[in-house]
């Protein structure tokens, strides 16, 4: 009998891992100041669709700031918006530059861009922005939760269904 839980369990456990995969987001960074001011090439970030829950839908994301910035903080949190703001790191102090989302997953994006990235005199500030974002009913969508965690922007941003 337990060798037949055993087989029971594992497609399942294979299929919840699958529905909660993180898409990799690409933000490419477009350098105001020339090519060769120790910018990035490009930022990472991910998102997580959490499980389907009656009436609403919601999405874990982060991006990994902590690779070229310390010290980084949450400004105020709007309803819409949330800024994090770091220092940069040595290597990408001279870099003046902004970056938002290129692709997803390896494909193109070609919509609008709720992630962005602004590296400006020693800063890089990360916006999460669902201005003018809506969901399927018309109403904008909402950043839920706005934190740090491991040195890195972290939240949760969702709608109605």
């Amino acid at each position: 009998m337990k060798r037949y839980w055993v087989f029971l369990l594992a497609p399942v456990s294979l299929m919840v891992a699958r529905a909660v995969s993180a898409e990799t987001i690409e933000l490419q960074v477009y350098p105001t100041n020339g090519p060769n001011q120790g910018c990035p090439e490009k930022m990472i970030a991910y998102q997580t669709r959490q499980p389907y829950q009656e009436g609403g839908y919601a999405t874990d994301g982060m991006v990994s700031l902590s690779a070229i910035a310390t010290n980084i903080t949450l400004a105020p949190k709007e309803p819409f918006s949330a800024i994090w703001i770091g220092t940069l790191k040595p290597q990408y102090r001279n870099c003046e530059g902004t970056a938002g989302m290129f692709k997803i997953d390896g494909k193109e994006h070609t919509g609008p861009s709720f992630i962005r990235l602004q590296l400006i005199k020693g800063k890089a500030k990360v916006i999460l922005d669902m201005t003018g974002m809506r969901d399927v009913n018309g109403f904008t969508t909402q950043i839920i939760k706005s934190g740090l965690r491991q040195g890195n922007p972290r939240w949760t941003w969702g709608g109605t269904d």
